[in-house]
């Protein structure tokens, strides 16, 4: 195999942020990875969680493709699952530029981009388009949905893009973390979370009760939550239809440790330094549902062994974004043959005996 992102990475580093970002989207787009590998399939990794086949527990997090514009571009790297989003009901700008921060020295990023995309009718037009291309393949892609900023109603809109994406998706997130859309992580306390949690709820059941398929609905959290914060939000998919957890977005927080020029930026901070407190919030929220949901473990993850301490932590299936920007668009096989060899070498026969591991016994 041959990996030419470190050839590449010095002239895409010199690009402004977010210009090597949109840079990215379009290579995909066109088909172009920037590795000489054919993806490979471990039979270790793949599992079924909430009701879906996945071929490894590898996927995109949200964020990087906001307009579902290089989906198979994006699943051609290797990953076992892509979500895409956030997309709004209306098309919406985003915050003003600069909105995107590297911290080089901490291999890690800001951003406060503010939900910018195109709106829900380009974003399922290009879901459709997809689904037509690939002939129903396993690609399971999710849509990770939120509300526009000048929202009056903001759990109406996540009932809007629900409605318009049902069908066209492979389950669907519901992201109420993100520090970028003032007001957003209010939806996290228990009275607004549940009542948020029983309008999506609706309009799947009536969509099922039309004949559609039941689709998987997730909710992702923030990591910067209290111990009353946790509790309340691990009762919801106990007591409710929800499928699963993302644990968790970008953090609000700033650690001592940071070195990088940009760190004074608002905005979500992801990469490296969110891979600690990312994985300590997996773990509670492990705990306080007993083990009972499935959760997808998402912060700092760079390589297998980081993979394998989400999923021995709680984590049923994994998620990266930010470390694509530091080590390249090879690192996903990396992490797909590191987690395998760490599954056989622990005597784990597939990635469902190894979650929640160590927290047994």
């Amino acid at each position: 195999m041959i990996d030419l992102y470190p050839f590449a990475k010095p002239f895409i580093h010199a690009l402004d942020p977010e210009k090597a970002h949109n840079l990215s989207i379009a290579m995909l787009r066109r088909g172009v990875t920037g590795t000489s590998h054919r993806p490979r399939r471990y039979k270790n990794l793949r599992s079924r969680v909430f009701g879906l086949d996945f071929d490894n527990p590898v996927g995109l997090a949200a964020g990087y493709d906001k307009d579902a514009e290089a989906l198979a571009g994006s699943r051609a790297l290797g990953f076992g699952f892509v979500e895409a989003g956030t997309v709004t009901p209306k098309p919406q700008p985003g915050n003003d530029r600069p909105r995107l921060f590297r911290l080089s020295a901490d291999k890690a990023v800001i951003n406060r981009f503010g939900f910018n995309n195109k709106g829900v009718e380009a974003f399922a037009h290009r879901l459709d388009q997809f689904a037509k291309k690939t002939g129903g393949s396993n690609c399971i892609v999710g849509a990770n949905v939120g509300a526009n900023k000048d929202a009056q109603d903001r759990t109406a809109d996540y009932e809007t893009c629900i409605d318009r994406l049902y069908g066209l998706s492979d389950y669907f997130t519901v992201n109420i973390s993100s520090p970028n859309t003032p007001g957003l992580r209010a939806l996290q306390s228990r009275e607004a979370l549940e009542d948020l949690v029983w309008r999506v709820l609706a309009v799947r059941n009536k969509k099922v009760s039309e004949g559609q398929r039941r689709v998987p609905i997730l909710v992702k959290i923030a990591p910067d939550l209290t111990d009353d914060d946790i509790a309340d939000i691990a009762a919801i998919p106990t007591t409710t239809e929800i499928d699963g957890l993302i644990v968790s977005n970008t953090t609000i927080d700033r650690p001592d440790t940071l070195k990088s020029r940009d760190t004074g930026e608002a905005g979500g901070l992801s990469g490296q330094p969110l891979f600690a407190p990312s994985t300590e919030m997996l773990r509670q929220m492990y705990r306080a549902t007993n083990g009972a949901v499935p959760l997808i473990g998402v912060g700092g993850i760079s390589s297998g062994k980081d993979a394998y301490t989400k999923i021995r932590a709680g984590a049923s299936l994994i998620q990266l974004y930010s470390a694509l920007v530091y080590e390249g668009p090879g690192l996903v096989e990396r992490i797909k043959r590191d987690l395998s060899r760490r599954l056989k070498k622990d005597g784990f026969a597939c990635v469902a005996d190894a979650v929640g591991a160590d927290h047994q016994g």
